[in-house]
Formats: C-alpha cells, sequence, structure tokens
C-alpha cells in the first residue's frame, strides 16, 4: 500500500445509498471541486439514467483553486492516497462504472488511486470520463489502464468532457450506455 491514511482492504459491498437502486446496472462515481465534473456526471446521468455518487475525500480541500492546489500537488509528489469519506453502493450491482475526474497534471487526482485501492472494481467494464481545459483523456489513461488492470476489471476508452452534450451523447451511445 501507498503512503496514506486510506484503509488496507477492499470493500466490495457497502451500505446502498438512497441514490443507488440495486437493479441498476451502471453507476456514475465522479470527483468534482469546482463543479465542472459535476455538470459532466449530472448530464450523464440524465442521459444514461445511471445512478450517481459524488467522491468526498474525509478531509475536505481547502475552498478556492488557489487553496486547493497545492494540497493536491503535495499528493501527487508525496504519492498520498486521501481516505474516502463517501460511502459506495454494493458495487457487486452494477456491471459498468463511469468514473469521473479533473485532470490534474496530466493525470487522475490521488483520490481515484484511493477509489481502486478501497473497493475491488474485479468484473466491472470501467468508462473514465474527464474535465480539463486543455488536456486529452488520453493522458489520463495509462493510470486508468494500470488501476483497471491491477483490479482485473475492464477498461473503455473514456471521454473529455468540453461542455458538448451532443459529443457526449455520441459517446455514450458508442459505448452503448443511452437509455432507451
Amino acid at each position: 500500500m501507498s503512503n496514506g491514511d486510506n484503509q488496507s482492504s477492499k470493500n466490495s459491498t457497502s451500505q446502498s445509498t438512497s441514490q443507488s437502486k440495486s437493479n441498476s446496472k451502471t453507476l456514475i462515481i465522479y470527483f468534482s471541486l469546482s463543479g465542472n465534473t459535476k455538470k459532466a456526471a449530472e448530464q450523464i446521468k440524465k442521459d444514461t439514467g445511471a445512478d450517481i455518487i459524488r467522491l468526498q475525500p474525509k478531509k475536505a480541500y481547502p475552498k478556492g483553486y488557489d487553496n486547493y492546489v497545492p494540497v493536491a500537488q503535495r499528493q501527487l509528489k508525496q504519492n498520498i492516497h486521501p481516505t474516502i469519506k463517501t460511502e459506495i453502493p454494493n458495487l457487486s450491482d452494477y456491471e459498468t462504472v463511469l468514473i469521473g475526474f479533473p485532470t490534474w497534471w496530466q493525470q487522475p487526482p490521488m483520490i481515484i488511486h484511493s477509489l481502486f485501492e478501497k473497493f475491488d472494481f474485479a468484473g466491472k467494464t470501467i468508462v473514465p470520463f474527464t474535465t480539463s481545459m486543455s488536456t486529452p483523456i488520453s493522458s489520463s489513461m495509462s493510470y486508468m489502464r494500470k488501476l483497471a488492470k491491477d483490479d482485473n476489471a475492464k477498461i473503455n476508452n473514456g471521454f473529455r468532457y468540453a461542455d458538448n452534450n451532443q459529443k457526449l451523447r455520441q459517446f455514450l451511445q458508442k459505448n452503448n450506455l443511452l437509455k432507451d
């Protein structure tokens, strides 16, 4: 296990939240500080009908870009995987998990590493989505592929949401994720 204060054992189950339904096949887990990734996740929920949950650290990031950037940089440089506060629903209820995050320094935030450390994604199909002003999803995909491989999960190519709902719908349709 890496540096950090995360629990060492993975959980394949957890208490369900009011946002999850046991008969659902798709779950959206997203991390957002500025609101961009939240906006993308909510649009995906609208287009797919998937359950949705916001990933939050136990110790909140400081408010404001200039305040949380140094914290995120320290986590990256020291390989700190922050403890997750969010209760994740029973993952055995889901076949596909869309994981959304802002791209930080050409990769996912360290809390995404925490997510894979704490929860078992074996047998799941992972579909990453990211938000970034300029960095393509391809920069984060090597990290996501490694996390998925370490968990014996399948990973699909991801999508960078650039506030274009038509392109997002095309991506979701290509991945058979649009609701009927």
